[in-house]
């Protein structure tokens, strides 16, 4: 049932329409005992989630027992991030999800439905999993929160990926990143209608019927002023809810160029972006709009590691960002790789497939790091001063004499031409 919509490609909500609306939605569901909050992580700041969660823990109070952020692979939150994204919300209610120890196995989607919708290129029960402290926890009211937004796994980010794989296990995880790559990225990105979003929406429809699921979804855009806002609000607890969300977030955050980009600079801000795991956002969300033989210029002021788990961090290292063939004949040769296929879904999406040069500028990572891993490593200091990301504006735009197109912040939008989408 969707319980509230309201948004465009033009509208502002106020701080007060988003605790109206949410209340609103509230009071028409009822008094609760024990309800969880599950917002994004920091990666997803901008996103309105942490005010959300802060507006629903004014409105129940005690009643709001849990709230456990949606890590999927990520570090654990730090106070510092907790206390910026989550202000009014009591440090004793988080709770820490680990990927490797604290998930339930709640079903299998059958290698039968699995085949059918990926065309065949992967055909094996897909595990559904889910931390156990939403499975079993005894709440009333799990409220999923978070922002619907172009994402490179899925197709459109969150709905049941907030459950299903931000606080999914090894196996969930490992495969849905895995089918995501091997399908495409350019026949999944920024579409809601995908192989892993058929498996997820399977496992919500026939296993998740005993839990009391709201979702509440936004989507934000930029005003003409270059503020983030909020184009809409989306509540629900069924699919209905994820799809308007996503047709608004096509029309606010997808940009089709005109032509291909020849140099692309992207800016990491540093609160955000520690590791390439999260940085290759800036790969991810250009790459369909980058030209055959262009380059990508990655300015990351923060970057110092390239996975945000251990394990992973060692095969990126091991491995490298290759081409996709590539990657998936070391993962049908190394067992290492083959155990951790979201590591392998990683490398093909951070990977130029050789079509245009990577220019990695990282803050904490060294020249040999960075070319083992297959990027170019470009000098941060004198990066910056070119590019000068405090006053260069999104978009395209002429730096001493050069055309670049410049993305303040890839977690944002998608950008393509109409070249490179496929599908």
């Amino acid at each position: 049932m969707l319980h509230y919509a309201v948004g465009s490609a033009t509208t502002e909500l106020s701080d007060d329409q988003l605790r109206e609306a949410l209340s609103g939605v509230f009071d028409a569901l009822g008094p609760r005992e024990r309800v969880i909050a599950v917002p994004p992580d920091f990666t997803r700041f901008h996103s309105r989630a942490g005010q959300l969660t802060c507006m629903a823990y004014d409105y129940y109070g005690e009643h709001l027992v849990d709230v456990l952020p949606a890590l999927g692979t990520h570090f654990e939150m730090p106070r510092e991030q907790l206390e910026k994204m989550f202000p009014s919300v009591p440090n004793e209610l988080f709770r820490y999800h680990n990927w490797r120890t604290d998930v339930e196995t709640i079903g299998e989607v059958p290698a039968e439905f699995v085949t059918e919708v990926t065309e065949g290129i992967y055909r094996k029960p897909w595990p559904a999993q889910m931390n156990r402290l939403i499975w079993k926890g005894g709440h009333d009211l799990v409220l999923s929160i978070g922002q619907v937004v172009p994402h490179e796994v899925m197709g459109m980010a969150n709905y049941n990926k907030n459950l299903l794989v931000g606080t999914g296990g090894v196996r969930g995880i490992n495969e849905s990143h895995y089918i995501g790559a091997v399908y495409g990225m350019e026949r999944i990105m920024g579409r809601a209608d995908t192989p892993p979003r058929k498996i997820l929406n399977y496992a919500q429809d026939n296993f998740c019927g005993h839990l009391p699921l709201l979702y509440v979804l936004t989507v934000i855009g930029q005003n003409e002023a270059g503020e983030l806002v909020v184009r809409g609000l989306f509540i629900g607890d069924d699919v209905e809810c994820f799809e308007e969300a996503s047709r608004l977030s096509l029309e606010v955050n997808f940009e089709m160029v005109p032509e291909p980009l020849k140099k692309v600079v992207v800016y990491l801000d540093p609160e955000e972006f520690h590791s390439t795991w999260l940085g290759n956002k800036a790969i991810y969300r250009t790459r369909m709009a980058i030209a055959d033989g262009g380059e990508l210029i990655v300015l990351g002021p923060a970057v110092r590691t390239f996975g945000e788990d251990p394990e992973i961090d060692r095969l990126i290292r091991k491995y490298g960002y290759r081409t996709s063939p590539e990657i998936l004949e070391f993962v049908e040769q190394n067992d290492d790789l083959s155990e951790n296929l979201s590591a392998a879904a990683h490398l093909c999406h951070g990977s130029s497939e050789g079509r245009f040069k990577v220019t990695y500028c990282p803050g904490k990572l060294t020249r040999e790091e960075i070319e083992g891993v297959g990027y170019a490593y470009g000098d941060l200091q004198k990066m910056s001063k070119r590019y000068d990301f405090d006053t260069l504006a999104d978009g395209l735009q002429t730096v001493d004499g050069e055309e670049i197109f410049f993305v303040r912040n890839p977690a944002l939008g998608l950008w393509a031409h109409r070249s490179r989408m496929t599908g």
